[in-house]
């Protein structure tokens, strides 16, 4: 197992710079990017207030069976969000491809060595180990993966006025004196960039609570607010629950974002203050 120190910085990751796409497997192409360093500016400290999940979908794996014929799969990965790393997007997108011109006795042997290669990516340097969830799904099974829009009642009906789009947490507010009521609130207009590129990453976002009403026309304006925002998808996910958790003081809270793929990898973050299981990895329409 490599023990080597997770790299600190993602500006050290193959992010924006031109890269060699190896088509033999090599494990060591993963780039692990710590978590704790984009949590400490939400103030966290320790463990989170929260529980979760990154899930992941791979829509472009294929590699060689013993008779050289090329073979495929979706891959949907349950990273769980207290692993000390994620693995940086573009670096997962080079190792996948790196799988093109290997051969492997069957889907079983590929699947068993990604879980391998990925948790020990997400758990470098770590005291305690863990493991990433992982499965495979074969040709034959695409129809059986369905599109559905999140649910929830749509913010984006509301005719608002936006001028703010840095992340600007004082637009949120709640009414108080009032009943605590239980909403599921869903918006197709988060926008933000890669961190390291500037590059524009689209998404779609869920969000439920518990407690004193959330000022609708002020969330969803909170939301649109990261369009100009440099922040990995996970980052974003988690500061928004924080934003909420923090500001509005919910009793209960879940957050869950659907990023649409780049470089055929999509990233969905869930970010929950109770236990719970993480949602399906069913896409959206526009993923």
């Amino acid at each position: 197992m490599n023990t080597t120190s997770a790299p600190a910085k993602p500006e050290q990751s193959p992010l924006g710079k031109a890269s060699s796409y190896i088509d033999q497997y090599d494990a060591s192409l993963l780039f692990p990017l710590p978590r704790a360093d984009k949590r400490g500016e939400l103030g966290i400290a320790g463990d989170p207030p929260f529980f979760g999940a990154d899930i992941w979908t791979a829509f472009e794996l294929s590699w060689l069976n013993p008779r050289g014929k090329p073979q495929l799969a979706l891959a949907h990965f349950m990273v769980p969000c207290e692993s000390p790393n994620i693995v940086e997007s573009k670096s997962f997108k080079l190792y996948l491809n790196s799988f093109n011109n290997t051969v492997f006795a069957d889907s079983d042997a590929v699947l068993a060595c990604m879980r391998k290669d990925v948790s020990e990516a997400l758990w470098r340097s770590a005291p305690v180990q863990g493991s990433v969830g992982l499965r495979l799904i074969a040709p034959e099974l695409f129809d059986r993966e369905p599109i559905y829009e999140l649910d929830g009642l749509s913010l984006d009906r509301l005719d608002i006025e936006c001028s703010r789009y840095t992340p600007a947490p004082d637009l949120l507010r709640v009414t108080l004196g009032e009943a605590p009521v239980s909403e599921v609130l869903v918006s197709n207009l988060l926008k933000s960039n890669c961190l390291v590129t500037g590059q524009p990453d689209w998404g779609s976002v869920q969000i439920s609570y518990t407690g004193d009403a959330i000022d609708q026309e002020g969330l969803l304006q909170y939301l649109v607010s990261f369009r100009n925002h440099n922040e990995f998808h996970e980052q974003c996910v988690e500061r928004i629950f924080m934003d909420i958790w923090t500001r509005c003081k919910p009793i209960k809270l879940s957050v869950y974002a659907r990023y649409t793929r780049r470089g055929g990898l999509d990233i969905n973050p869930f970010r929950t203050s109770h236990p719970q299981k993480p949602p399906a990895n069913t896409r959206t329409a526009r993923q």
